[in-house]
């Protein structure tokens, strides 16, 4: 084997099956030998490289596993960077392979010839450049190990000659060394004393309030025990709204501004606090400090107590802490406490009805996501972008028990949701994936992503993967952004974006592109694309201005509101649409 195939080898002896990546002379020899190594290295090709790390990040989500991809040099280095900042970001484990100049160009300012191990020291726990056949195995070893164990991004750079080069162990000798593969064992439990000390604060609660995230997403059954031992409420960050299913009745749903007025009356209400593999940002949304006694769990002990001052600090796997602390924790009585929760949240979801049926012009776009909420097939896969359309995601979609879901969590990237439902439709190909779009995302990055899916699609065995594009010809986060935090009207010149017949550039490409605009027929066109015999671009034509309402408005937002006013261009359908979400909460079942 020459460096190349030992690569290639080396990662399929760590149980790595797929690499998302885009050729190029800097990994030329990379190139060759995947071709050779077909057979154990499924080879994902992306239209551009940023895709490729975004599928990485992705995969590890999803599977659980090393995610991997590559890029040639210099300009293909650079654009993996957004997509490895989220995995960084998000703590999921991903390996990168970039390529590099010949050894002897390496100092002379040649072309594509950029200082990569500089350039990926932000985003990475390990960066290291191949210099002698003999470093390989190391190298590669110690990427995949240690983006594993601290849920990481690694990058080894391998210089095109390099790669051409025959393939040699290490020599018994000094300056040498030998490793092996093998992943970490189990996850750490916390001691005796800390899971009693846990246990006391959450006995002695009377109103106890649960947050989950990410790291709860394999923990589902011990967190519901938890909570029905605790009869506690239980808010989901957004990057866990997988982790429980929402048909349970003291699941309250998101948190945050994308999230629920139930979730925002359970953190501000209760006297104890057990926050559960989550570093959810926005400290305003949770209890006030000193108003709730705090317990927290996090494989990371770098993260505790740094959104709420904990009581007990607890450095634990998710399922195996919850699982210890279960026999030590009393069955509390029903109470008015959780039937509170309970109807809070029955309340809620008529809410959400009556504000997705709501009329707009053309189209509201809570109506689209109440709609598909009852169809999502089982085992579904959801992802979503950044941007208004991961309000009505966080909101309206019920998960159930099996399905997956994610977004672009910490960096809250643009252009996510498409790759993302890529790597979850290659990971599990008899599943049926969802992805939802904003138009401004769509316009960065879905467009080209689309190319890829019409590559690939005829390998799945089931062909069901549906984008939905919510067309609204605005940048619609940033507008509502700007008149509710800044106190400003839609600036036309940033915000509106063209028009594009999404669907039609769908049977461009050999997809299926059903459009819709009519409330009446959203039903219809979700059952369309979910029973086609291909992918789908599901373009929705929505209206730009029905507000997305945090779970609490406060003094400043309003008087931002109100202040907005004279700069506004599309004032009165804001104002029309606002009146109806608001009437909503104040009058349920009026128009």
């Amino acid at each position: 084997m020459n460096v190349s195939d030992y690569v290639w080898h080396r990662l399929s002896e760590w149980g790595l099956k797929r690499v998302y990546g885009y050729p190029g002379d800097g990994v030329g020899g990379l190139d060759v030998a995947l071709e050779k190594a077909k057979d154990r290295m499924d080879y994902v090709q992306v239209r551009h490289e940023e895709m490729a790390a975004f599928m990485a990040s992705a995969h590890a989500k999803f599977t659980g596993e090393v995610g991997l991809c590559y890029a040639t040099s210099g300009p293909g280095a650079i654009h993996l960077l957004n997509g490895l900042y989220d995995a960084r970001m998000d703590h999921v484990p991903v390996v990168a392979l970039v390529g590099q100049q010949a050894r002897s160009a390496i100092g002379a300012s040649y072309q594509q010839e950029v200082d990569l191990q500089t350039l990926f020291q932000g985003v990475t726990e390990y960066v290291a450049l191949a210099s002698v056949p003999e470093q390989i195995r190391h190298l590669i070893d110690r990427a995949v190990r240690i983006a594993h164990t601290k849920r990481a991004v690694t990058c080894v750079i391998l210089p095109n000659d390099l790669q051409e080069l025959d393939y040699r162990d290490p020599p018994l000798a000094h300056g040498a060394t030998h490793t092996g593969i093998g992943y970490a064992g189990p996850a750490k439990l916390p001691d005796d004393a800390s899971l009693r000390a846990a246990a006391d604060v959450l006995n002695a609660g009377s109103k106890v309030a649960m947050l989950v995230g990410a790291g709860a997403l394999d923990a589902t059954d011990e967190a519901i025990e938890v909570a029905q031992r605790l009869q506690a409420g239980v808010a989901k960050a957004l990057l866990g709204k997988a982790a429980l299913p929402d048909d349970l009745p003291f699941v309250t749903g998101s948190i945050g501004l994308l999230g629920t007025r139930p979730s925002w009356d359970l953190m501000k209400n209760c006297d104890t606090f057990l926050m559960v593999g989550s570093a959810f940002p926005y400290s305003e949304f949770l209890p006030r400090p000193g108003d709730a006694r705090g317990v927290q769990i996090d494989i990371d002990g770098s993260r505790l107590s740094l959104r709420y001052p904990m009581e007990v600090n607890m450095v634990g796997d998710s399922a195996t802490t919850l699982r210890a602390l279960l026999p030590l924790l009393t069955q509390k009585k029903a109470s008015s406490w959780r039937r509170d929760i309970e109807k809070g949240m029955a309340d809620w979801w008529d809410l959400l009805k009556e504000r997705a049926m709501n009329s707009a012009q053309p189209l509201n776009p809570q109506r689209v996501f109440w709609e598909l909420s009852p169809r999502l097939p089982d085992n579904a896969i959801i992802t979503a972008d950044s941007g208004s359309v991961a309000n009505w995601y966080a909101r309206d979609l019920r998960m159930r028990r099996g399905m997956k879901a994610s977004l672009s969590g910490g960096l809250a990237s643009l252009g996510a949701g498409t790759p993302y439902a890529v790597a979850g439709k290659m990971a599990y190909p008899d599943r049926t994936v969802i992805a939802c779009m904003g138009d401004g995302a769509m316009q960065m990055n879905g467009l080209n992503v689309m190319i890829t899916i019409s590559k690939y699609w005829k390998r799945w065995s089931n062909p069901r993967l549906i984008v939905l594009v919510l067309n609204n010809r605005d940048l619609n986060q940033v507008t509502w952004e700007e008149r509710i935090q800044l106190g400003t009207g839609k600036t036309e010149s940033t915000q509106s974006i063209p028009d594009f017949p999404y669907h039609r550039y769908a049977e461009l490409i050999g997809l299926k592109g059903i459009f819709v605009d009519n409330p009446d027929r959203v039903g219809a066109a979700w059952d369309e694309a979910l029973a086609a015999d291909r992918p789908v671009i599901l373009e929705a034509y929505t209206d730009p201005n029905v507000p997305p309402l945090p779970p609490h408005i406060t003094l400043k937002e309003a008087k931002n509101f109100v202040s907005m006013i004279p700069s506004e261009p599309e004032l009165g359908s804001v104002l029309k649409n606002s009146a109806k979400e608001l009437l909503s909460s104040v009058l349920p079942g009026k128009d």
